[in-house]
């Protein structure tokens, strides 16, 4: 399963849909203001399926996961170098990625979960989530919504 993740050009707030490789809307994310990046995603008829809250004042750049309101674990980045990497605690993912943080490989213990790829020559982020199992369709999503929050506030500072 492929997910296609678009973000707006112009938006006061973070705002875009994800799509599937046959462009249908599959979901919707959208922020709320608050201290650090919190955004909200979305079935395609608006049901709130999961919030990912940046959490402030942190070592290192942390996210804390919830599943329908309910706080289920966190997404961390790890100290590393040259080659970023996070770990979904929850469930085990590792996450690494290249030396220009454009590509990422999702991987547990035993296999490759998804890639992640960054499209270049777009006017705004596109990122392309190629899923083996579309049961992980959702939490690897997750992984790029707080990969990207993380590098736009890491740009910020």
């Amino acid at each position: 399963m492929k997910l296609i993740l678009k973000q707006k050009i112009f938006s006061l707030m973070d705002s875009y849909n994800i799509y599937d490789e046959h462009d249908q809307v599959v979901y919707t994310v959208s922020s709320r203001l608050s201290w650090g990046h919190k955004l909200d995603v979305y079935d395609p008829s608006g049901y709130c399926l999961a919030t990912i809250k940046e959490e402030i004042f942190t070592f290192m750049p942390r996210f804390s996961i919830y599943i329908d309101d309910h706080y289920i674990g966190s997404f961390q980045k790890k100290i590393s170098f040259l080659f970023p990497r996070y770990v979904l605690e929850f469930n085990d993912w590792v996450i690494d990625g290249d030396f220009m943080n454009w590509n990422y490989s999702i991987n547990d213990s035993d296999h490759e979960i998804a890639t992640i790829s960054k499209e270049l020559f777009h006017f705004t982020d596109v990122y392309v989530i190629d899923v083996h199992n579309s049961q992980d369709a959702l939490y690897a999503l997750l992984v790029v919504l707080a990969i990207d929050a993380e590098k736009c506030s890491a740009s910020n500072n």
